[in-house]
């Protein structure tokens, strides 16, 4: 990444529209339209330019230019074969959200309430898609933060520079992968000018939290710098007797000896002493009423007083990136990662009347209790799960950028390797392990996981991963059509060795995915696209035979158009898709416990995205979503809609700074943010209704008082407190969404 130049003053002449960066003291670059005239007056601007944007970078705005999660280089959105929305560190700025999937909130075709409100991971469902195994699919710096069973990572919000939503199929550049797409964060780097920033916050659940963030360069020359960012939060979650507590801090330093040259360590240390509430909420009293007509409170913790659950994650790594002439640059990408999580957890796992355990009364926990009482009966399970995950990651690629003719070139050639290693000690409680409890009068007393009670058994596994991948893409221009045309093949290989019973299960896959799409870059800053793509996602379960499935796959048609003129922040998408996942897996036919491959989903959607900073006061953010997704062959489900799949989410969020009069430096902005029903089961045997959720915002930049580049904000999420279900998975599994959250944030920069 080469260092950008320094801005030097210019005089710009323009007819009747004048340009003004404003805001230099808040660290933000502006952009503001003047009042066309009647007659043709000339205005002389004189200004320093925002520095230019890099994909890996602040943007100056909401919106941002660049990315390069989508090609692996540095390319300006309209560029992109493929749909992708950037939530840069202004906007984040803005909503000062709790995790990533929270700053996710304003975009489309990314669902971020499958877990309510729950913060333990960043699980996301996009275009209709999760990854396999209920596990994410995020990545940091472009490697993939690979996790496995209950052991995954979590970036810090506070901690990022930008997050970016890639939607559709990437195993063309990232190999194994979700089809719906998949979330990519950059961390934030050292900068060679001064910032010292410290931020407090406090607000409902006794939230108190304290973040900095340092950078400068360490010569007079920039060829040194650093960055040290960290906080530290406590809070109560919304569930009665659950606490939240982070410590973090990301160390990073950059060398860069010359303009060509940059190399950046990255590190990112974060301990969790308790992760939050996750648990399992039946849809009676959620989504639907108990037999005496209420429902449990937004705050129910159906788990024991004293489960626990603890989260440690050490990352260390960096990027690399040398231009050996103006047409050959080398970039390296490397992390080494260890996670370790642990948890004594109880757990719902429905009412006595679930389906679960009606249909066969005889064997169920519930055979004790008279049936007629069945309906306020609460099932639980327990886990008690100690997990060591390491990962090793390293991304190499070779930039060439070159004409054949009159068509300029971007070839990019590169090979990574990941390695992953997660030993599992877990006990399981089954049916029964647990007494099932009254849910008017929970027994939420302490429970005794040391006793181990029957019918439980041990799952201690040592899973192992590894991937190989060699790909190639050229980004191919002449004229204004641009044509990106990428292919790789990869060596992916997994196995699972049983400590109880010392069998391994293995399967070695080969499989080679490509993308092909057309842009026309129109001088106005409208772009239409066409692509398609393709994944491949390796299972991580066995049939009866003993044998791992084999991947499922993923085909992805797309049309859209985008907009994002150069002379004005302001960036508008517009897609339109076709997208199956086949060979995915599903029930046996024959009616054996064992599961089957075979089955097929299709999603079929619109997504359209805006934001834009208007002018100097006005910032909006825009979204909606339609997705129709199916199971298109499947044993049980053919013709159901996948469960947490909302047909329609749309969301819109304004703020205004006032920049003149008694009110300068006041910033107010609100949103809200829609959600629609979506089946509860893969059963669609009932429905979470549609919910709306508004959100405040309240800031003062103190730069009046003489602080310039701080401020103190009021921020309120769910402002009605609206009473809603997030979403469930299946009839035992449903989440209460947030309740308003009112948070004050002070943030001095010095």
């Amino acid at each position: 990444m080469a260092r950008p130049k320094t801005a030097q003053p210019v005089n710009t002449t323009l007819r009747k529209i004048a340009v003004v960066v404003a805001t230099a003291v808040s660290g933000m670059s502006v952009y503001a339209q003047a009042a066309t005239t009647q007659n043709e007056e000339t205005i002389t601007v004189t200004t320093a330019p925002a520095a230019q944007e890099n994909a890996w970078g602040p943007a100056a705005t909401i919106a941002a230019k660049h990315t390069a999660t989508a090609t692996k280089t540095d390319m300006p959105l309209e560029k992109t074969p493929q749909s992708i929305s950037v939530v840069t560190s202004e906007e984040i700025a803005l909503h000062q959200p709790k995790s990533v999937k929270e700053a996710l909130s304003y975009t489309p075709g990314v669902a971020v309430g499958t877990r309510g409100a729950s913060n333990t991971y960043d699980y996301l469902i996009i275009r209709g898609f999760a990854a396999d195994g209920q596990s994410q699919n995020n990545y940091l710096d472009g490697l993939k933060m690979q996790g496995n069973f209950y052991n995954d990572a979590v970036i810090d919000p506070y901690m990022i520079e930008r997050a970016e939503i890639l939607r559709g199929p990437t195993s063309v550049l990232y190999g194994k992968s979700s089809p719906g797409g998949l979330l990519n964060m950059v961390s934030k780097r050292p900068t060679t000018t001064p910032l010292y920033e410290i931020q407090f916050k406090a607000g409902t659940d006794n939230l108190f939290q304290t973040g900095f963030d340092f950078s400068d360069a360490l010569d007079d020359d920039g060829v040194f710098s650093y960055r040290l960012t960290g906080l530290a939060r406590s809070a109560n979650a919304q569930q009665e007797d659950k606490k939240e507590q982070r410590y973090t801090v990301a160390p990073s330093f950059t060398w860069r000896p010359d303009d060509k040259t940059n190399f950046t360590f990255l590190s990112y240390f974060q301990n969790e002493p308790e992760t939050g509430y996750y648990g399992w909420l039946p849809k009676e009293g959620t989504v639907q009423p108990l037999p005496n007509g209420s429902r449990l409170p937004t705050d129910f913790n159906e788990g024991a007083k004293n489960n626990t659950y603890s989260r440690n994650q050490k990352m260390v790594g960096y990027s690399f990136e040398h231009a050996f002439d103006d047409t050959f640059t080398v970039r390296q990408n490397l992390r080494y990662a260890e996670n370790k999580t642990s948890q004594n957890s109880v757990y719902g796992y429905g009412m006595c009347s679930d389906p679960l355990y009606a249909s066969a009364p005889a064997s169920s926990p519930c055979a004790g209790i008279a049936q007629s009482e069945w309906g306020h009966y609460l099932t639980r399970q327990y886990v008690i799960d100690h997990e060591k995950l390491q990962n090793f990651s390293v991304d190499t690629q070779l930039q060439s950028k070159f004409a054949t003719g009159s068509v300029d070139h971007i070839l990019l050639t590169g090979v990574d390797y990941m390695r992953m290693r997660n030993d599992i000690n877990s006990w399981f409680g089954y049916a029964g392990s647990v007494a099932p409890s009254d849910i008017y009068n929970l027994d939420r007393g302490d429970f005794d996981f040391g006793a181990r009670p029957t019918p439980s058994g041990a799952y201690q596994i040592l899973n192992r991963q590894q991937q190989t991948g060699l790909y190639a893409q050229d980004q191919a221009q002449w004229d204004k059509v641009l044509v990106t045309l990428g292919g790789r093949y990869d060596w992916a290989k997994q196995s699972a060795f049983n400590r109880t019973t010392n069998i391994t299960a293995e399967r070695d896959d080969k499989q080679f995915t490509w993308r092909g799409g057309v842009n026309y870059l129109f001088d106005n800053g409208v772009t239409p696209y066409f692509s398609y793509s393709e994944s491949f996602e390796p299972a991580s379960t066995t049939g009866a035979s003993g044998a791992i499935f084999a991947p499922s796959k993923g085909k992805q048609y797309e049309a859209g158009v985008k907009y994002s003129p150069k002379d004005r922040p302001i960036v508008m998408t517009g897609a339109v898709y076709q997208l199956t996942k086949s060979n995915n897996l599903m029930a046996d036919p024959n009616g054996s416990f064992w599961s089957v491959e075979g089955g097929e989903i299709r999603a079929r959607g619109v997504e359209i995205e805006a934001k834009a900073a208007l002018s100097a006061n006005i910032n909006v953010v825009s979204s909606y979503t339609y997705t129709q997704a199916e199971y298109t062959t499947d044993t049980n489900y053919k013709g159901n809609t996948p469960a947490q799949v909302p047909k329609h989410m749309a969301s819109l969020w304004g703020d205004y700074t006032f920049y003149d009069g008694a009110l300068s430096g006041l910033t107010l902005g609100t949103g809200a943010r829609l959600t629609g029903s979506s089946y509860g089961d893969p059963a669609n045997s009932f429905k979470v209704g549609s919910y709306t959720v508004v959100d405040a915002l309240v800031r003062y930049d103190l730069a009046r008082v003489g602080l310039a580049g701080s401020n103190v904000a009021l921020h309120v999420n769910n402002l009605l407190d609206r009473e809603y279900v997030a979403s469930c998975f299946n009839t035992y599994g449903c989440f209460w969404g947030a309740e308003r959250q009112v948070v004050a944030t002070a943030t001095f920069r010095f």
